[in-house]
């Protein structure tokens, strides 16, 4: 059975992602297949709409499948991971500046490289299920696949509290931060899509469309600018005694300090040129450096291989960075750098 499942239905070109029991993790192939779909659709005038969804009912993608990743990472190889990354950066603007309508409906997880191929189209849906998240400084990354695009515009500094902790949002969450545009109770789902095959009309989505009261992001908001809009966000968390900032300096505290601090200035880079090119960029510098030189290949091996949650990190603590460290890993990545071909 195939990973990805790609066919015109209507007047829809559509795109399922078929790893259930993966959690429906994007593989390279994945990659290029949704791109080769979305180049194909782009001029085919009986094609209006593309609708990405995913199978199985617990997630619409947890993230990349990162274990070739790690097996050559491992051995020093990492032209795998960077050609990976090039490839689904490229994705990810694709769908960003996709001249058709691209709807996602974002059940479940939708994190990591979900978050590339789910929230960059034009109409994000989520659910009653729906659980999103950039947790990659938990792995020794930064959020990537244009994601600190999103998180650098999100209101006030709630990027960086998401960049930062890896927090998961519900649906109001979610809306409230820019990953997602409406609430459509899932068991209206598969209507929906049929009338959007039908019609390729985008406006049935807010005929069914439902409002959410506030969520507790939104909610937390003004203690969260207060603690993570300081210059020294680290300090100010850790000074902190509300509930909400003690709660999220637990979660910095584990995270990979290498990519946390690289994530903070990342954040605020992003936010004074915000562009999908922009981001990209940013981050194919720290993910291209990755598993050569920061703490990539040990989140993963916690996390994934040897699941003892319990990375030993290069660097003792956030404020233990030497600034030579943060400079390798943002530095301009000159003849490597991403190149756009329109």
């Amino acid at each position: 059975m195939s990973d990805l499942i790609v066919r015109k239905d209507g007047v829809a070109g559509r795109i399922t992602l078929n790893r259930p029991k993966a959690l429906n993790a994007l593989t390279w192939d994945m990659v290029l297949g949704i791109e080769a779909a979305l180049d194909a659709w782009r001029d085919d005038d009986a094609v209006q709409i593309i609708v990405i969804d995913a199978a199985g009912d617990k997630a619409f993608c947890s993230g990349g499948d990162i274990a070739e990743m790690y097996a050559t990472g491992k051995a020093g190889d990492f032209t795998y991971g960077q050609r990976f990354w090039r490839d689904e950066y490229r994705l990810n603007r694709k769908i960003f500046h996709y001249a058709k309508p691209v709807v996602s409906f974002l059940h479940g997880f939708t994190m990591g490289g979900g978050v590339g191929v789910g929230c960059h189209g034009s109409h994000r849906i989520v659910g009653e299920t729906s659980q999103i998240a950039m947790p990659e400084v938990t792995i020794g990354l930064v959020p990537d696949v244009g994601g600190s695009l999103i998180l650098s515009t999100a209101p006030g500094h709630v990027g960086e509290y998401l960049g930062l902790t890896g927090t998961r949002m519900d649906a109001a969450d979610a809306i409230y931060a820019g990953f997602a545009d409406v609430y459509v109770p899932e068991v209206e789902w598969d209507v929906l899509k049929v009338q959007l095959c039908e019609t390729g009309d985008v406006a049935k989505i807010a005929d069914i469309a439902q409002g959410l009261p506030s969520g507790p992001l939104q909610t937390a908001q003004p203690i969260i600018d207060g603690v993570f809009g300081q210059d020294d966000v680290f300090a100010a968390a850790s000074s902190s005694t509300d509930d909400v900032i003690l709660a999220a300096a637990k979660k910095i505290h584990r995270n990979a300090p290498l990519a946390l601090q690289v994530t903070l200035r990342m954040i605020r880079a992003v936010r004074d040129a915000p562009t999908i090119e922009t981001a990209l960029d940013h981050e194919f510098r720290y993910t291209f450096r990755s598993a050569q030189y920061g703490d990539f290949i040990e989140g993963i091996r916690a996390a994934i291989i040897d699941r003892d949650k319990a990375p030993v990190w290069q660097h003792s603590n956030v404020t233990s960075v030497p600034a030579a460290d943060i400079a390798r890993m943002t530095a301009p990545l000159g003849d490597n750098a991403l190149i756009w071909e329109d």
